[in-house]
């Protein structure tokens, strides 16, 4: 079965997108195709959103809800309290009759298990065993702290998300043996399927799974509503900041300190400067993978208008009440450490990684970010893993092609010149030097190519360049007498009106007579062959011999002197 995130790799090819979004950098470069490493991912979702052409895949589980309806008796729905933005405008009554009319037994609102989370939060801050606790709700930061924080998965609060408290008060209250379909905004919650539920889907299959059922909207009862009852303060976790305010409601300690942070970038370098024994009073940290919270989730249709969506979900999120019986459960939850270990390398080896991309100096390595790295010796340590291809690097390939470029230039047999709008030579090879003679040699002791000198002060048919240059010409060929030579001159547009070639030949060259001669023969061939062939019944024999003769002259010719 393939992973929660996977690429389609016919479809990623030669962008590196994902990996300059990644957060970790999880990703792969095989053969140009971006591959996500399962083992470094934490399931953010990120490469999701921002593959332009959506190779990036989240696993469809909708065919496994539908098997699982028809293979159990019971099955429940956990609604993710983000419904409140990705249905705006549709009746929580409506939308339950929809799900029911799916084949469910019911549905609840995963948020009441946050509402348990939250009472048990609070309790851990009032017993103040750990100056800080980390909010374990959102499974992205979980597996970013066991994989790349190691030292900070003490600091997670052991309790379970409200996901799987949610599961444990489904199970009291309908029994072990019922299936449980978590419908949200979230991937990494497909991970979680493994231990207290059994199918995770997103808000983007929900829609898919109504369009393909032919849902008659209009026949439903509406009267339908949550089972376990609907919940109140926990409907605010979607958004940042949210989860505190349910832990408030729960009387946690006066003088805790209060923070939160959405998207992994963010997190990060909280994490990075967190200091555990900085804090001489409670501090809770509430963190959200995405940014703004869950309302812009991977699994939504639209991302985007936090704001409309904070206040979606404020305003529409029924208040806690003055006082509410806990569920009794035991909501216990351990982390554990599962560092990705970030090697190392010493700068004889960053060195070598970096010399087979043509940087061999300090100065050559732009840190332009093409790659999807920051700075070039991430990069090259990414190559050293074979995470990356050298063809990544843009000044990598633009090198190599201006490389083949010159190379192709300097070895042909005609006089090549390349000048921009104002007639400076960009590039030049050694054979138009020596068909110009004269002024050109001379520059060209201090300059081979002839670069940055202006084409005007090197040969006197200038004015040729500047129409063509002005006229955008596509090709234009002409002979020119210049120092007793017939000089056939070529001019061609690279960039209109910008980027000027001109190839050069001197006809007036034996070897080149010789070419002509044979291209006059042929043509001579081509145009009479008809005709003798129309009349060879006057001519007999002669129709052959003129051919044979013909012939004679372009091999006589074609021979190396």
């Amino acid at each position: 079965m393939n992973k929660p995130i996977y690429t389609e790799k016919t479809e990623c090819q030669d962008c590196y997108k994902c990996v300059r979004e990644c957060p970790v950098k999880a990703i792969r470069v095989i053969e140009g195709s971006a591959q996500v490493m399962s083992d470094a991912c934490i399931l953010c979702g990120r490469c999701t959103e921002v593959c332009p052409v959506g190779a990036k895949k989240i696993r469809d589980d909708l065919g496994e809800a539908i098997e699982l309806l028809k293979r159990k008796e019971r099955v429940y729905v956990s609604l993710a309290p983000t419904f409140r933005t990705e249905f705006n405008g549709l009746d929580s009554n409506k939308l339950v009759a929809a799900l029911n009319s799916l084949g469910f037994a019911g549905v609840s609102e995963t948020a009441l298990g946050a509402q348990e989370v939250s009472a048990s939060c609070a309790q851990l801050l009032a017993e103040g065993s750990n100056p800080l606790l980390i909010s374990s709700a959102c499974p992205s930061v979980v597996h970013l702290i066991e994989q790349y924080y190691p030292h900070l998965v003490p600091q997670i609060s052991p309790v379970d998300s409200p996901l799987q408290a949610h599961c444990k008060m489904l199970k009291k209250a309908f029994g072990d043996d019922i299936g449980i379909v978590f419908i949200g905004p979230c991937v990494a919650k497909k991970n979680e399927a493994e231990h207290s539920f059994d199918v995770a889907l997103t808000f983007t299959d929900l829609r898919r799974w109504f369009n393909i059922s032919n849902l008659d909207w209009s026949s439903l009862n509406y009267q339908q509503d949550f089972i376990l009852g609907a919940a109140e303060e926990g409907g605010l976790y979607p958004i940042d900041g949210g989860m505190i305010e349910g832990i408030k409601f729960y009387d946690a300690p006066a003088n805790t300190l209060f923070m939160a942070f959405s998207g992994v970038q963010e997190i990060v370098e909280a994490f990075d400067e967190l200091d555990v024994k900085s804090f001489d009073c409670p501090v809770f940290v509430e963190v959200l993978a995405c940014i703004g919270g869950c309302v812009n989730g991977p699994g939504v249709s639209k991302r985007g208008s936090t704001v409309q969506k904070r206040f979606r979900i404020q305003s529409q999120t029924p208040p806690a009440p003055l006082q509410r019986e806990q569920v009794s459960l035991n909501l216990t939850k351990q982390f554990h450490q599962r560092e990705i270990i970030k090697k190392s390398y010493s700068k004889a080896e960053i060195a070598a990684a970096l010399l087979k991309i043509g940087k061999k100096r300090h100065e050559d390595e732009l840190n332009c970010g093409g790659c999807g790295y920051d700075t070039c010796k991430e990069f090259a340590a990414a190559l050293i893993e074979e995470k990356a291809e050298p063809a990544m690097c843009v000044s990598y390939l633009r090198k190599l092609a201006q490389n083949k470029a010159a190379a192709l230039i300097k070895a042909m047999p005609s006089g090549v010149v390349i000048v921009d709008e104002n007639l400076k030579i960009i590039e030049s090879n050694r054979r138009f030097i020596e068909i110009i003679g004269g002024d050109a040699s001379i520059v060209s002791e201090a300059d081979p190519d002839l670069e940055g000198a202006y084409l005007e002060r090197i040969i006197d048919f200038h004015e040729l360049f500047a129409k063509a240059i002005k006229e955008g010409t596509e090709v234009q060929i002409q002979d020119i007498r210049q120092n007793g030579k017939i000089i056939r001159l070529t001019l061609f547009s690279i960039q209109k009106h910008q980027v000027l070639g001109g190839i050069l030949q001197d006809i007036t060259e034996p070897v080149i007579q010789r070419e002509q001669i044979i291209e006059k023969a042929n043509e001579v061939m081509r145009k009479n062959l008809s005709t003798v062939q129309q009349i060879a019944f006057l001519l007999g024999e002669n129709a052959a011999d003129s051919e044979v003769l013909l012939s004679s002259i372009v091999k006589s010719f074609g021979k190396k002197e």
